[in-house]
């Protein structure tokens, strides 16, 4: 006879889906200049997934410079295409998404980071569901995790106004940070050295270029980066410009890192078998969710190369991460967002992570992804249109 569902099947079933594009402007004092530009305005995408049960998962879509038209993709199709599912089924989520969406059209990085958001929406009803921890749901251990001093920080400054800003950071446990590089070569070697004068050996400095810089910026900049002992080039050139970072993959001997800006398992692929980039730096918001990332781990462990993610604007996304890294067997640092006056982190959700003395960090152990979310900031930050870097 056939089966009718359970009680606890229909209470599973995705009874909505709603996107928020949400914005706030960067105060002059609190901007950052970097390889994109000058920020500002901060953007995000937040996904809200309710099941027939009443159960609420929230995720972040990357805003990929258009938060609303990342947020309508979500609040139109790919809502239609997952109504009705199990919430608790995000394989086959991903592949109903995968195969009317993507599979057809390319790797399309807005329905990468809009069903990004979905899909950590889905495994934060899962936590719940079950009144885990998302760590111990993918398997892990609430044991501590590597952080560095990054986010939008740390940009093209004096020297001196460099380190006053990096110093603090020291003082509260970091035991790395990340500068701003992509302005010009001597400037950028200029602000290393500063940095590396200032806080010494024992802490690690990384490098990200936001891709700034072309060829021969690289070829400049690489041996002195290796004299300083910078820990990793990030994002020297655009995510598809593959014969520049196979040329300068022999500059220098700082590792190339990057893939924030590279979307799903089938693109990583591409990546890793070059062998070009040894760092890899995909997001739970961006490269499909946790479902996605935890396959493009897997990829990358078997060629024993290191997970740093990326992190996005929202306490969402950084407390995932953390359960992330915590849950799989080659994970690197996390992405400590450190930039001055985030709403989305401050105001949006609950604290989503503290750094201790000796510059870790531990997943939170409230059910899911653990942090909780202030609705009404929703309707206090509607979406400002137009570009975020200037």
């Amino acid at each position: 006879m056939p089966q009718t569902p359970s009680a606890i099947d229909r209470a599973l079933r995705i009874r909505e889906v709603k996107a928020f594009p949400i914005s706030f402007p960067i105060a002059p004092e609190n901007s950052v200049a970097l390889g994109m530009g000058r920020a500002v305005k901060k953007d995000a995408v937040v996904v809200k997934v309710t099941t027939e049960g009443g159960l609420v998962g929230w995720g972040e879509a990357h805003h990929g410079k258009a938060h609303t038209a990342v947020a309508q993709l979500i609040n139109t199709t790919l809502r239609q295409l997952v109504l009705g599912m199990d919430a608790s089924d995000v394989v086959g989520v991903w592949n109903r998404i995968y195969w009317k969406q993507l599979a057809s059209h390319g790797v399309g990085a807005g329905c990468a980071m809009a069903m990004s958001g979905i899909d950590l929406a889905l495994w934060d009803i899962r936590g719940k569901a079950v009144g885990w921890p998302l760590y111990k749901l993918l398997g892990g251990s609430a044991r501590p995790v590597p952080a560095y001093a990054g986010g939008v920080s740390l940009g093209f400054q004096d020297p001196s106004a460099l380190i006053d800003e990096a110093r603090p950071h020291i003082e509260a446990g970091y035991k790395a940070v990340k500068l701003r590089v992509g302005d010009t070569p001597a400037r950028d070697l200029q602000r290393v050295k500063a940095v590396r004068e200032a806080l010494g050996d024992d802490i690690a400095i990384l490098v990200d270029a936001n891709t700034g810089y072309d060829v021969n910026d690289a070829r400049q900049v690489m041996p002195g980066f290796d004299a300083l002992g910078v820990g990793w080039l990030e994002e020297p050139f655009a995510p598809h410009d593959i014969r520049s970072y196979k040329l300068a993959r022999g500059f220098g001997r700082v590792p190339l890192a990057a893939g924030e800006n590279h979307f799903t398992r089938f693109e990583f692929n591409r990546v890793i078998e070059d062998g070009d980039i040894t760092i890899l730096q995909p997001d739970l918001s961006k490269a499909g969710g946790i479902t996605e990332m935890l396959r493009i781990a897997a990829m990358a462990s078997a060629y024993k190369l290191p997970i740093n993610p990326h992190t996005c604007m929202t306490g969402i996304n950084m407390a995932a991460s953390i359960h992330f890294l915590a849950a799989i067997d080659n994970g690197g640092y996390f992405e400590g967002d450190v930039s001055k006056n985030n709403l989305y982190r401050d105001q949006l959700t609950s604290s989503p992570f503290k750094v201790d003395a000796d510059g870790n960090v531990r997943p939170l152990e409230a059910p899911g992804i653990g942090v909780e979310i202030d609705e009404s900031f929703l309707a206090a930050y509607p979406p400002i249109e137009g570009p975020g870097y200037i």
